[in-house]
């Protein structure tokens, strides 16, 4: 017990000390996940916490959860209208574009690396992804803003392009472990990814609809299926020899496009424990570092950083954005929000787990590259967007933001709906009313409780009985749509009760 209060205790104080020094980091430039990785350098061996910890598979496993709880979220909050114009272009640089910059870095670090080839390549292949958790930080801090579908773009690539660093870190290991062969890695790409996209959009059908239909007391517990449903997307894909990364990937971003009870709270929910995921992901991985034993290769390190932003990302984003109209400045802006992160730390724990030789040079490598990368570009990006003019006027979030909903600001009103008795949503949930974009119900006036008229605050499985009047914020030119779908009549008769402007 004793043992257990203490970890409980080291553990509290790391989580309190990373969001107080990230606040401080964040008034000085510097991108939330290298504070939380330097916390736990400076907890671990080698800092003045003292605490020794080397447990690679248990590193391992901590970031696989962590990684597929950031992926379903940044699935999750992706505006599905905004990715549209975008999706393809992303699409390529989540795949060509990775398998291009990992063979670009694995043969330029053959020249100046004492591994082999295949070393090389296996090094190449997990620095070869950007990091979700590391862009979507750093790209959606109040700081940065930038034009022409830039930041859907880059969100999107690195919320899906961890699947391709991994099957090629995993296929190299089996290369070099004599398990796989080139024909079989082929093979394997294309079932890993076609499994883990069309389960991924299956899992997410079916969680939709066990949320909608089963009807909850507690609304909480609605949170309780969206956690399992990512736990079993991974796990399942994984089973049956898919891609579970880029199944929760694919789950949270089908959830995004759907309706369902308590959406917004879900996303709310999930945004939170990202954050939690991210800490504690980064302060184990910083725990896990021999900073003084690593700081041997900082000398490679630098090379391989080099290589990789200023050769490899580049060369690969203009080879694969050329089917697409893109300014070189746009294209440029692309090549250096190409953020490492702990994606490729977790993925440097593979060679450790699996003993590959220089594994323990590879992970080192590894983990200063990001520190260069995160360093270096995380900090700069406000800057080189300014300078490349793709950077876009900051919004103002201090004015009411509850007029702004939607994205949109226009003639915003509260209107009373009194639902007839014989209206279609009688019944149903709110959700179910499909009510348009720029329409949320704030409020709703039980007139029949069972104590008398009560208001009570809706979710989106807040039942509509006759008699209730909802307090609808919306648009001015959405009103009549939304009378139509509030107040329409069982037989279609199209006698409509009225409503009063508040």
């Amino acid at each position: 017990m004793i043992i257990l209060n203490e970890i409980l205790l080291i553990a509290s104080v790391l989580l309190i000390s990373a969001i107080i020094f990230n606040k401080i980091g964040g008034k000085i430039g510097v991108p939330s996940l290298v504070i939380f990785i330097l916390v736990g350098i400076l907890a671990g061996s080698d800092g003045i916490g003292g605490i020794y910890f080397e447990d690679y598979m248990f590193a391992q496993s901590v970031g696989i959860v962590a990684i597929s709880y950031i992926l379903f979220m940044g699935g999750l909050s992706v505006d599905i209208d905004e990715l549209k114009p975008v999706f393809t272009e992303g699409a390529v640089l989540a795949t060509l574009g990775v398998f291009a910059t990992g063979i670009i870095v694995g043969v330029c670090s053959y020249y100046f690396l004492n591994l082999t080839f295949l070393q090389c390549m296996l090094l190449g292949a997990i620095i070869s992804s950007t990091d979700a958790a590391a862009v979507f930080s750093v790209l959606r801090s109040k700081s940065i803003s930038l034009s022409h579908n830039l930041k859907p773009l880059l969100e999107f690539e690195s919320g899906s392009n961890d699947p391709m660093a991994v099957f090629l870190t995993v296929g190299i290991i089996g290369l070099i472990t004599a398990q796989l062969d080139v024909t079989s890695l082929i093979f394997d790409f294309f079932k890993q990814m076609i499994l883990g996209c069309t389960f991924g959009y299956l899992i997410a059908k079916a969680t939709v609809w066990l949320i909608n239909k089963i009807k909850l007391e507690y609304d909480s517990l609605y949170i309780v299926i969206t956690l399992a449903s990512v736990l079993f997307c991974y796990s399942f894909i994984s089973m049956i020899g898919g891609n579970g990364f880029i199944g929760v990937y694919v789950c949270g971003l089908a959830m995004a496009s759907m309706k369902f009870v308590n959406k917004k709270t879900l996303v709310k929910f999930h945004d939170a424990l990202a954050w939690i995921m991210q800490i504690v992901m980064f302060l184990i991985l910083g725990l896990l570092v021999n900073f003084k034993a690593g700081f041997a290769m900082t000398k490679q390190a630098f090379l391989v950083a080099m290589v990789l932003t200023f050769i490899a990302r580049p060369i690969a984003v203009f080879l694969t954005t050329v089917p697409f109209k893109r300014s070189f400045n746009e294209k440029l802006m692309i090549s250096w929000v190409g953020l490492r992160g702990a994606a490729p730390i977790v993925l440097a724990t593979f060679p450790l787990a699996a003993d590959i030789p220089n594994a323990v040079e590879i992970f080192n490598i590894v983990f200063f590259v990001v520190l260069i990368s995160v360093l270096l570009q995380g900090t700069t990006i406000p800057w080189l967007a300014k300078k490349l003019h793709v950077d876009a006027p900051l919004e103002d979030t201090s004015y009411n933001s509850i007029l702004e909903f939607d994205g949109q600001n226009t003639n915003k009103k509260m209107i009373e709906f009194t639902v007839p008795d014989n209206s279609k949503a009688v019944g149903k949930q709110i959700y179910e009313l499909n009510l348009p974009k720029g329409a949320l119900v704030s409020l709703v006036y039980k007139k029949n409780a069972p104590k008398g008229g009560d208001y009570v605050i809706p979710t989106g499985s807040t039942c509509i009985e006759a008699c209730d009047v909802l307090f609808v914020l919306l648009d001015g030119q959405k009103e009549h749509e939304v009378r139509e779908i509030i107040c329409e009549p069982v037989d279609n008769d199209n006698n409509k009760d009225g409503e009063v402007n508040a």
